[in-house]
């Protein structure tokens, strides 16, 4: 026989594990270890911008990333060339 609760006790019985909130579509939770320095780099400009959120920011650098990395060599190269004579060119 199964003991009442006491006022203030809780029964977890039926519970979950995991996120009280559930991740939008499209978004995975997951733990990273990312250096202070840059966790820190990335919400000072968000908070230089005037608010916004550093997660979404370091989202789009991730992307902005892999937009770069999917390219073609050639495509990569003609980058790296243009990147690199610009200050010459003026």
């Amino acid at each position: 026989m199964e003991e009442p609760m006491n006022e203030g006790e809780h029964d977890f019985g039926k519970a979950e594990r995991g996120p009280v909130i559930r991740p939008l579509p499209g978004k995975t939770r997951i733990t990273i270890r990312i250096d202070t320095d840059v966790l820190n780099w990335f919400r000072n400009r968000v908070h230089q911008a005037g608010g916004g959120n550093y997660q979404t920011m370091i989202n789009e650098a991730l992307r902005e990333c892999v937009r770069h990395r999917d390219g073609t060599l050639e495509t990569t190269l003609r980058r790296v060339i243009r990147e690199e004579l610009e200050p010459i060119r003026g």
